[in-house]
């Protein structure tokens, strides 16, 4: 059986650190989500430089850490209510779960409310200011169901380990 406290809970962890990273990212160098940014911003800026590449990759590794090893050690501490193995669809839904929690943060708070409703100075790339990418709710929902594709085959990945391990 699900333990949707749990979910929301560890959810609600991978949301904020993994945020805080993202934000974080995004207030150094606006340019590290020009990639993630609808195709207007994108063609009206250059690509990264070698430098803002290893950068962004400095910021990439302890993101997509978190986001690895917080579901997997929440799948880890997942006991079954009567004391056997829990299954492997528990596994996959309560890991599945955790990852989108996160996503639906990232998508509502982050995407839709900050870059697209209230579009912070920090967020905008300069010399892209007023493109209408920055308000382009569809593009922040469409990469988001693209990216539930993702987080399931993720999903499946960590449910795999959590089962090899216990």
């Amino acid at each position: 059986m699900l333990d949707l406290g749990r979910i929301l809970l560890h959810g609600a962890v991978l949301s904020a650190l993994g945020s805080l990273i993202l934000m974080g990212a995004v207030y150094f160098n606006p340019r590290f989500a020009r990639q993630d940014l609808p195709k207007d911003i994108r063609d009206a800026t250059p690509p990264l430089s070698k430098r803002e590449k290893w950068q962004a990759l400095a910021l990439a590794v302890p993101f997509f850490a978190l986001v690895v090893f917080i579901p997997l050690l929440s799948g880890l501490t997942l006991e079954a209510p009567d004391g056997g193995q829990v299954s492997f669809l528990v596994l996959f839904l309560h890991i599945f779960g955790v990852i989108f929690v996160f996503n639906l943060v990232d998508l509502l708070i982050l995407d839709c409310l900050i870059y697209c409703t209230i579009t912070p100075k920090f967020v905008v790339i300069p010399g892209t200011e007023g493109l209408p990418g920055y308000k382009n709710y569809g593009h922040q929902i469409r990469a988001h169901l693209r990216g539930t594709v993702l987080q399931s085959v993720l999903a499946l990945l960590l449910a795999w380990v959590v089962t090899f391990i216990k």
